[in-house]
């Protein structure tokens, strides 16, 4: 499947495959007509689906929701290249719209993924999974966040459980990769969670705010509002458990208290607020009702086309 730009009506440009006469679209699950009970792609006629389901929280100004991908160690940069043209492909010009997305792909796979982004004018943001806090070195394996920005990564996740639970990052190690990341002018993804023990011992907002104070020590008042927290609880990351969305909307405004304990009430309502933790497109747009849930940090979904796009478009879900 070859990917090509196509005008849309009203001079808005989409994506067409090209593939003989093929009319469905790689990576969705079924037709848009199938999905949107019977409505066609010229917009004639209104989904049932869409008109019975209930409105998303509106965002307050300047918290655009943010789908942020993490594919963690899958996919080679070939399978890169394919995933991110049946995705562009599934999404339509308003979805970028309402909704910024971003993928983070393994390391190997960020110069094919960049190109492609460019070169074929995808507004999908770059993102990278981690970084090294120093800028060079003797540092074997790594990679520098100045050599991410060189690629035009946009967001880079910092503090993921896998990182601090299999590879022993404290979070001192973690204020140092945030201030690394912003130092180079991108965003930083900051996860936060507790695990199951804490969770059933009553001290997940203990933990969490524990980690807010030990890592955003200090930050500068310029840098505040760009950043991005994840609420992940680490009971849910990869283990298909979820987090109920009254669950998470409680973690999520608690996260957001105290920032503006720590910053400031108007500051900290700029700030976007993501859930991650076994992310599926069932049950995605309870989640993004919460009034303070601005997005998704998605793993295992992140990386099938059809279900990723799902829950882009969470506003078609329910």
């Amino acid at each position: 499947m070859r990917l090509s730009r196509k005008k849309q009506p009203g001079g808005q440009a989409g994506w067409a495959g090209q593939a003989g006469s093929q009319s469905s679209k790689p990576g969705q699950a079924g037709s848009r007509a199938s999905q949107s009970g019977g409505a066609t792609q010229s917009g004639q006629s209104t989904s049932p689906a869409q008109s019975a389901q209930s409105s998303p929280a509106p965002q307050p100004e300047g918290r655009k929701p943010l789908i942020s991908g993490n594919w963690k160690m899958n996919l080679n940069h070939l399978q890169a290249i394919q995933l991110i043209q049946q995705l562009a492909y599934a999404l339509e010009p308003d979805d970028y719209t309402q909704v910024e997305v971003s993928i983070h792909p393994p390391f190997t796979d960020l110069r094919a993924a960049q190109t492609l982004l460019d070169v074929d004018r995808i507004p999908i943001a770059l993102g990278a999974q981690d970084c090294h806090q120093e800028d060079s070195g003797a540092f074997t394996g790594e990679v520098s966040a100045g050599m991410l920005a060189a690629l035009d990564v946009k967001y880079v996740i910092v503090g993921h459980s896998e990182r601090r639970q299999l590879f022993g990052e404290t979070d001192e190690v973690v204020a140092a990769k945030l201030k690394a990341v912003l130092r180079h002018q991108m965003v930083p993804i900051l996860a936060v969670g507790e695990t199951m023990s804490e969770r059933l011992e009553g001290t997940t907002q203990d933990k969490v705010a524990s980690q807010l104070a030990s890592v955003l020590k200090g930050l500068p008042r310029d840098q505040r509002e760009s950043l991005v927290v994840a609420y992940e609880p680490i009971w849910a990351i990869g283990t298909g458990r979820s987090a109920t969305p009254q669950d998470a909307e409680e973690v999520c405004a608690f996260i957001r208290a105290q920032l503006g304990q720590m910053w400031g009430e108007a500051t900290a309502n700029q700030v976007r607020i993501q859930y991650g933790g076994s992310v599926k497109p069932i049950g995605i747009a309870d989640l993004m009702a919460q009034p303070n849930i601005d997005g998704a940090l998605v793993g295992g979904a992140s990386i099938e086309a059809a279900d990723f796009a799902r829950i882009v478009r969470y506003r078609f879900e329910g």
